[in-house]
């Protein structure tokens, strides 16, 4: 049986934002203590990474992808060192530098990534663990991502004959961590949560530019936490003296052929090679003073998975089917099909504004809703999970569809208990799409929207606005606390595919994770934890800050 939920139930509830108050933070920022966006590791030795002029790319030429054809490609390329750095700069790299100037002898600068974060402040950790990558390295090891150099710093160096004992060399690994502190300076105790969204937004956009170079991808739920840590090297107390630990959260397995099982055994055996490898450098300290917040280290010790054997086919089971272009016929414009998918990649950014009046045809935003519904190729094949997160839209300007409350189910079979959980009378019309569109109210819902998410007006302001609403009972009761982060990573994954989807159709997108909760709840009549929000979002026209420049991501990016 599942452990008890009571600790994560008590961490939701305790961390919900209302009308009259928010969850606990320290209320102002300390400037002095804010944390460095980026980690490194003292004495490890550097890899610079394609497309770095310093890096050895033997001749690679990245293959071009349209964005409308990005999950529809075959697996096919070879793991190499300018294939890596290929997949981690349109993932997880710098997008951009922005810049804003006060008077005229001072200037702050702040950096972008590829995938988005609350607050822009980045928790999420990256470590790349592969066998022997020519031009790079001759021995497998575990590295640690360095995105504001595009390299890796090499963690371990690991036994050749043990490595390939485990895996093989057409196989790489990505393990995830977080940095809570990062977003706890910030949001306080609800930081937990958005640490879990961000690891989403890197999970798919890991995927997306995996398939781009031409790999497959899986989460890997075999593994424990505390095999990550040992992996990673994340619980070694001598690299860590003074700087702030990194919490295990996921493994992920990329290659060119069929990924699912391969890695699933391997724990024991590749964590005891990794323990008795050569292991380097020691982590950099991000802040200079701390406050700890005894809330967030509850609900990680409650949620942290010891790993579990299950059948795919069955947690899946009943996954929506058919592709995603299949539902609603032919999509793509002249305009869509000519994106490239890794410029899509490196623009895409999160609106801060919307112009409030403009629109976008009922086609795009079928288009969008459609992207998100799961089925059982890429990107939803990386999940081992079937949907959990459907959506809560508030519709205010789409050309064609009547302004109001919809509800978009991503798993028909969750129908039953969405319309016996949500109390109000409404309409529970179906939409005449291809697309299970749900009208459930009519009329202004703009003031609404804004209300909900904290007052926000660019909730209002879009053409429509959304609230992720989770299976959130029934998914503790199957699968156990620890699937309370899966629930954020699955909201934030959908997120994800919106942000990109939306700038395809020429318009941006933003996560919103300030939100009244139960406010939320009430408004969609939902009285107990059957449902409960997780994240909001919103698309629209954006409006430019012109006071900002905005720089390439790399030096080697600029002009001249």
């Amino acid at each position: 049986m599942p452990a008890s939920p009571d600790a994560v139930v008590r961490y939701h509830d305790g961390t919900k934002h209302h009308f009259q108050r928010f969850a606990r933070s320290l209320g102002y920022l300390d400037w002095a203590s804010q944390p460095s966006p980026f980690r490194a590791f003292a004495g490890a030795p550097v890899f610079p990474l394609f497309p770095a002029p310093d890096a050895r790319s033997s001749g690679y030429g990245p293959r071009a992808t349209a964005f409308p054809e990005l999950f529809t490609s075959p697996a096919s390329s070879e793991i190499t060192a300018p294939a890596v750095g290929d997949l981690l700069r349109h993932a997880l790299g710098l997008s951009a530098w922005k810049a804003i100037r006060h008077g005229a002898d001072r200037e702050t600068r702040w950096s972008l990534r590829c995938n988005p974060s609350s607050g822009n402040l980045h928790p999420t950790e990256a470590y790349l663990v592969c066998g022997p990558l020519p031009g790079l390295s001759e021995s497998p090891g575990v590295y640690h991502y360095a995105p504001d150099r595009h390299a890796l710093e090499l963690r371990c160096s690991i036994d050749a004959q043990a490595w390939r004992a485990c895996t093989g060399d057409d196989v790489l690994l990505v393990a995830f961590t977080s940095l809570h502190w990062r977003e706890s300076w910030k949001y306080g105790e609800r930081a937990f949560r958005y640490c879990q969204h961000d690891l989403g937004h890197a999970i798919a956009a890991l995927v997306a530019s995996a398939a781009a170079v031409g790999w497959s991808t899986c989460l890997v739920p075999e593994w424990s936490q505390s095999s990550l840590a040992s992996l990673t090297g994340i619980d070694r107390d001598e690299d860590f003296v003074d700087a702030e630990r990194e919490e295990a959260s996921c493994l992920i397995a990329i290659g060119p052929g069929e990924l699912t099982g391969r890695i699933a055994e391997l724990p024991d055996t590749l964590t005891a090679a990794a323990r008795a490898g050569t292991w380097f450098g020691r982590a950099s300290q991000l802040s200079r003073d701390h406050v700890q917040w005894t809330f967030i280290d509850e609900v990680t010790e409650a949620t942290r998975d010891g790993g579990r054997a299950l059948r795919l086919a069955d947690a899946r089971s009943g996954q929506a089917g058919a592709p995603a272009a299949m539902l609603t016929g032919k999509r793509e414009s002249a305009q869509r099909e000519s994106i490239n998918a890794r410029s899509m990649f490196l623009q895409r950014r999160s609106a801060v504004a919307f112009d409030g009046v403009s629109s976008i045809p009922r086609e795009t935003f079928l288009a969008m809703l459609d992207a998100v519904l799961p089925h059982d190729s890429a990107p939803w094949s990386a999940l081992w999970w079937s949907p959990r997160i459907h959506l809560a839209l508030f519709v205010h300007r789409v050309e064609g569809v009547a302004p109001g409350l919809y509800l978009l189910p991503r798993d028909q079979r969750a129908v039953p208990s969405l319309r016996a959980s949500m109390t109000r009378d409404f309409l529970w019309e179906t939409e005449d799409t291809l697309v299970p569109l749900v009208c459930l109210a009519r009329g202004d819902a703009r003031r609404l929207a804004a209300r909900l998410s904290c007052d926000q007006e660019i909730a209002a302001d879009g053409c429509f606005s959304l609230g992720m609403i989770a299976e959130f009972d029934a998914s503790l009761h199957e699968f156990g606390p620890s699937f309370y982060r899966h629930l954020f990573w699955e909201a934030g994954f959908v997120g994800q595919i919106l942000y990109l989807e939306a700038e395809a159709a020429g318009v941006r997108a933003t996560g919103i994770g300030c939100y009244y909760d139960d406010p939320v709840h009430d408004a969609l009549g939902l009285h107990d934890h059957t449902f409960q929000s997780l994240y909001h979002f919103t698309v629209g026209t954006p409006v430019e800050d012109t006071r900002l420049t905005t720089m390439p991501g790399y030096s080697w990016e600029r002009e001249p």
